[in-house]
């Protein structure tokens, strides 16, 4: 049974309840997110005997904002559009992310997951050696794609655009504008105050490699078949790395039901989980066996 026939399988009351989206769930989890970035921030201000603890841990809870805004796509964090929004947009900001841009670049990639030629997702080359996967994992890929990505957009030189509406290309470029406006004067603020660089981009490079090994693990080595419940991997981890990951390592459930909320993925797991057909139980486990089949 693919995931399209195991989700039509389930009660309406069932799917009901698994759709539910919560405010309230939602915030909960936002400030212990920014709670953490809070504290973390706190320390580095004032207590810099503990700054070689802080700056890692505040780089992890920056970069996986990533999967919130990733969640917001979906408009199912919160039961308010505009929460989701708002949050979608502030998440892009610090992640050099637009969200505009963000918002259609990601359903592609949930319509032809893990499929060559479709999947927007598998444009940029995964890593086939070991060396290539270091690179990868440095996270310098990803601040050069996504710089350029902004200055395209905000500029108006060519992109790809087929995953577009020629409607939306206006919004999107003016968001770029303006994140483009406010990262210039984020770095004229290194003139007069080192924060910028010791609240948001150092801890950005310091947290960007765990970043990229989460999602290598979503579809990496994934068979390019049409089915989410092996196109997407899930990967089962502790409490902590799904706190930070918004749930999403329950992966091939969110891909098989996408509007499913954080909050219900883990009950969507005890539906589903004797039909996955692709799992890791860990990322330790999973990027050993990823770089054991690299040379």
């Amino acid at each position: 049974m693919d995931h399209k026939a195991l989700i039509q399988s389930l009660s309406p009351d069932l799917r009901a309840d698994l759709t539910e989206r919560s405010n309230r769930a939602g915030l909960v989890h936002l400030c212990g997110h920014l709670g953490v970035i809070g504290a973390c921030t706190t320390i580095l201000l004032y207590g810099p005997a503990l700054w070689w603890i802080a700056l890692p841990v505040q780089g992890i809870a920056l970069t996986f904002l990533f999967t919130l805004e990733h969640e917001a796509t979906h408009k199912t964090p919160f039961e308010s559009p505009m929460l989701n929004e708002t949050v979608g947009r502030l998440a892009g900001l610090v992640l050099i992310l637009p969200f505009e841009w963000f918002r259609y670049f990601h359903p592609a990639h949930h319509k032809y997951t893990n499929l060559p030629g479709q999947d927007p997702e598998l444009d940029g080359a995964k890593p086939m050696t070991r060396q290539q996967w270091a690179f990868h994992v440095s996270g310098l890929p990803y601040w050069g794609s996504q710089s350029r990505l902004v200055l395209a957009l905000a500029l108006r030189r060519p992109i790809d655009a087929r995953y577009i509406p020629p409607s939306a290309l206006p919004r999107i470029r003016r968001e770029a504008q303006a994140m483009l406006a406010l990262y210039a004067a984020a770095g004229m603020s290194l003139f007069w105050s080192p924060l910028v660089l010791w609240l948001w981009i150092l801890p950005m490079i310091l947290g960007q490699p765990f970043l990229r090994l989460y999602l290598l693990a979503e579809h990496g080595d994934c068979p390019t078949v049409s089915n989410m419940l092996e196109n997407s991997r899930t990967t089962f981890t502790n409490q902590i790395i799904r706190f930070f990951a918004w749930n999403m390592p329950y992966h091939a459930e969110h891909h098989s039901y996408p509007a499913v909320p954080f909050h219900k993925l883990p009950a969507l797991n005890a539906v589903l989980r004797q039909n996955l057909r692709t799992t890791a139980t860990g990322y330790a486990a999973f990027t050993k066996a990823y770089l054991a089949r690299r040379p």
